[in-house]
């Protein structure tokens, strides 16, 4: 294995002019903070005091602090003495989101880049002239490129490569670069699902309740889609939650968000109440694991409290001593 490598991300070796890139904080100084810009292969750049806020500044660390990443935009690039003015308060809030889609998925190339580097020794810059920054110009993004390369084997990648840079492409392309870049890609850009997640809190307080309950949520789930499908169920009363798993966040939260409203509309038909405590949304494994967490501490406290003389009825109702004639009904199926 080859020792650790570095360059910039891009052809050019400089920003242009209003472009809006990601810098790291270095240090603080009387004129400003002086920045390492992350793109360019840590080339230095400062935001000048002025282009710190839109606001009278009062504390300066209060505004940006040593080691924190900012999306900045591009002042001034004095290519001959290497002098780079910045400023953080033009960035808009559209900048900023620009800004960190386009950087964290150059963030990944360049790993994925340095990776191919590092275990096969061939020479990052070289790699990226004949992989990176032809397919920069070609896809708009080597991240889309490298998408692609996931489902065909990359063999239309290499091959418009190998058109675009000739002989040298050819040569740099060996099989075990290909197979290195092909094992890294699939490693790391293989999709992976996404869980999607709503809680709701649902109450039923009329005579079979329960089973306007269990209606609701097979409603829900009827929603449920070939590539989104929805499960629902009981946290604690009245607590529960909708969950489906899909690759497109977007379609997830859509089929979700539906499945939720035809629950509603099924217990309000029932002089239910169903009220809507978190929309759906993507959620971590933190986010699973604390629910999980959270469930088995309510079973764990339900035992203790029913203790281990319930009747058959009660357990299969999973109700405690609830009575479904006099009180609210709550139901996991």
């Amino acid at each position: 294995m080859s020792q650790h490598q570095d360059c910039r991300m891009y052809e050019a070796k400089y920003p242009e002019v209003d472009d809006v890139v990601m810098v790291q904080v270095k240090s603080i100084a009387e004129m400003g903070a002086y920045v390492s810009l992350l793109e360019y292969n840590g080339i230095e750049g400062m935001i000048l005091l002025s282009e710190l806020s839109r606001r009278r500044i009062r504390s300066i660390t209060k505004l940006i602090k040593v080691g924190r990443q900012e999306p900045v935009m591009v002042l001034r690039v004095d290519k001959e003495k290497g002098y780079i003015d910045l400023s953080k308060r033009r960035v808009s809030q559209e900048d900023v989101q620009k800004c960190e889609e386009r950087y964290n998925k150059s963030k990944l190339v360049h790993s994925i880049m340095r990776h191919v580097a590092e275990t096969t020794g061939r020479d990052l810059e070289a790699l990226y002239d004949n992989i990176s920054w032809p397919l920069y110009k070609l896809y708009g993004h080597a991240f889309d490129a490298f998408k692609n390369m996931v489902s065909d084997e990359g063999d239309t990648i290499f091959k418009r490569l190998e058109e675009e840079k000739g002989a040298a492409a050819t040569q740099l392309l060996s099989p075990e670069v290909r197979e290195a870049l092909l094992k890294n890609i699939k490693r790391r850009m293989t999709p992976q699902p996404l869980k999607i997640r709503a809680d709701v809190e649902m109450t039923c307080f009329t005579y079979d309740g329960i089973e306007h309950i269990k209606a609701a949520i097979r409603a829900a789930e009827a929603v449920s889609v070939e590539e989104c499908p929805v499960k629902m169920k009981l946290v604690a009363p009245p607590l529960y939650v909708l969950t489906t798993q899909t690759l497109d966040k977007n379609k997830g939260i859509e089929v979700l968000t539906t499945a939720c409203e035809a629950c509603q509309k099924s217990i309000e038909s029932n002089r239910g109440k169903l009220v809507v405590k978190e929309a759906a949304r993507a959620v971590s494994e933190r986010d699973d694991r604390l629910l999980s967490e959270k469930m088995e501490q309510l079973e764990a406290a339900n035992q203790e409290v029913d203790g281990d003389d319930e009747s058959e009825e009660e357990e299969d109702v999973g109700m405690g001593d609830i009575d479904v004639e006099a009180g609210p009904a709550f139901v996991e199926v």
